[in-house]
């Protein structure tokens, strides 16, 4: 079973309260959750009004169709015009099943 796991800081500049931040993330967190059935979750920022860290995580047989997965979730987020990603972290192992 391979895990993989992603992590995306996004900056929202047009973010001019919590409100606007939460309408921003939580769009983006129901696209990438509908056309990819990842798990996602706001990890980090929740009290800052322009940036805030987005985890997404999946599990596969194949580390390859993560790393596809991933970069096809990082589309979304490039192609939406209310963000820009800051920086990412990407990991993807190899668990040991007895």
């Amino acid at each position: 079973m391979v895990v993989g796991t992603l992590e995306l800081e996004i900056f929202i500049p047009g973010s001019n309260s919590l409100k606007d931040k939460r309408q921003v993330v939580t769009s983006l967190r129901n696209k990438v959750r509908a056309r990819f059935n990842v798990a996602v979750a706001e990890i980090d920022f929740q009290d800052k009004w322009q940036r805030a860290v987005l985890g997404m995580a999946t599990v596969n047989s194949c580390g390859g169709e993560i790393e596809a997965v991933f970069q096809k979730i990082k589309e979304v987020f490039e192609e939406n015009g209310d963000c820009f990603i800051t920086s990412e972290r990407k990991r993807i192992f190899q668990t040991e099943v007895d």
